[in-house]
């Protein structure tokens, strides 16, 4: 161990509970071994709902075992399984625009398809009130509201496709989602209500040649649709009060796989989270048993959609009424340099009283700098919160230029930045498990499904 770290280490185990106990160290050899394994060629990027996910599912299971954690109540194991569905797609897209074609690949990127026919009148270019149920729209060019922005509009108000111009900002969501293009994957038990509109991409030349009023067609043919299981590694320490209810401890432990040949190591996004998770595993196992229960998750499918939260929420190992809170643990392998120094965000701090009350614990946490980016409803936290569970991620880093890349490797996490996060978290975690602390909504702070 280099200095620096055998420093912190050090003094992490002189650090002392109110109770007059040593507090559980959180060493940085053991969050290395985390990240070692789960990002190492292996596991290939531990695509969701994949052998590679599963092996990532029976790592953090078996490290369960070895804490002493027990089966969550109605389960039989440490695994839980959800079969996902997803159309797979055969050859290239074409688009009628008018009397124009074009080809994918030389007029237009394919970022997110139904592989299904998909046609209709343009509305060029599009306004907020255009953004009706089976539109077809055309984003303008001025780049003055984001494409994120334009595109969780359009899904909300169902619509069918939008064409928006290429560039710097498209490139950026294009790299985000490791290329396109992306096909809806679902849980087979409960299909998409609101399904994500189909995206083109437009170079340029294409661009300009749009007409308003023209017909669109997209055609995309589909092959067929494949079916997998994802996971979610569940462990469960129980409580001596069973009316006190039980806490939940989450991150998700898939990532991309590979793209274009190339492993996605997920090193930040998110094995630093399930390393997180199994720490305050680590460290809540081996201390008094908490009044509360608590429920470690990792969960699988994060990446295509929040699926394995999603079938967690729908099939509860306890009733979700006895789950008195919920904190996510995602990417929290380097700082944010817009964050106080040595701090991490924690998202929708207004939301509920749980994050005043851990900073006051000793929580290293700061307010969510991005509002803009809507991170509280794009993390798991966000399948608990819907179901009225005061539920916040915590993150080191969310805007951090390796994202979805193949750059997010072990050589650049900040084991004692994150080290010192996750120790950081133990004792006010441990506060809540074992006390009385009632977690709570502020008005207007729990999000309407």
């Amino acid at each position: 161990m280099s200095k620096p770290l055998a420093a912190l280490a050090a003094a992490f185990c002189l650090s002392v509970t109110a109770f007059g106990v040593h507090a559980q160290t959180v060493r940085p050899e053991q969050v290395r071994a985390h990240l070692s394994f789960l990002t190492s060629d292996a596991l290939q990027g531990r695509k969701s709902a994949s052998r590679d996910e599963a092996i990532a599912a029976a790592y953090v299971a078996a490290q369960y075992e070895s804490f002493g954690l027990q089966f969550a109540p109605t389960l039989s194991g440490f695994v839980q399984a959800a079969e996902v569905v997803s159309p797979q797609l055969d050859g290239q897209a074409s688009l009628q625009l008018g009397p124009q074609s074009f080809a994918e690949g030389r007029d237009f990127r394919l970022l997110f398809a139904s592989g299904q026919t998909v046609e209709g009148p343009l509305t060029f270019p599009a306004t907020p009130e255009a953004l009706t149920k089976g539109a077809v729209i055309v984003l303008p060019s001025d780049g003055k509201t984001p494409l994120t922005q334009w595109l969780r509009e359009a899904r909300s108000k169902g619509v069918k496709l939008v064409l928006a111009p290429d560039g710097t900002e498209a490139s950026k969501l294009w790299d985000g989602i490791g290329g396109g293009p992306v096909t809806p994957t679902y849980l087979s038990e409960t299909p998409p209500s609101r399904p994500r509109p189909d995206v083109v991409l437009l170079n340029a030349s294409a661009y300009r040649s749009l007409k308003s009023g023209d017909s669109a067609r997209l055609s995309v043919k589909r092959s067929d649709t494949q079916k997998a299981f994802t996971y979610n590694a569940i462990g469960f320490l129980p409580g001596t009060d069973p009316k006190a209810g039980v806490v939940l401890i989450t991150a998700h432990l898939d990532h991309l796989g590979v793209k274009n040949g190339t492993i996605m190591p997920g090193a930040n996004d998110d094995a630093s989270g399930v390393a997180a998770v199994l720490e305050l595993a680590r460290a809540l196992s081996q201390g008094p048993a908490p009044r509360r229960g608590v429920l470690f998750v990792c969960y699988g499918a994060e990446e295509a959609g929040l699926l394995g939260s999603a079938h967690f929420a729908a099939h509860p190992p306890i009733p979700l009424d006895h789950i008195v809170a919920n904190l996510e643990v995602e990417m929290i392998g380097a700082q944010d340099p817009k964050l106080p120094k040595g701090t991490m965000m924690i998202t929708g701090w207004e939301r509920s009283n749980l994050a005043d009350a851990l900073k006051a614990k000793g929580a290293l946490l700061a307010k969510d700098p991005y509002p803009e980016q809507h991170f509280y409803e794009r993390s798991d936290n966000y399948s608990l919160a819907l179901q009225g569970i005061v539920a916040h991620t915590v993150s080191g880093w969310a805007t951090i230029p390796t994202y979805h890349s193949a750059q997010d490797t072990l050589g650049n996490i900040d084991i004692p930045y994150m080290t010192a996060a996750i120790q950081s978290l133990v004792e006010p975690v441990r506060w809540l498990v074992t006390g009385d602390f009632e977690p709570k909504w502020a008005e207007n702070g729990r999000p309407k499904p």
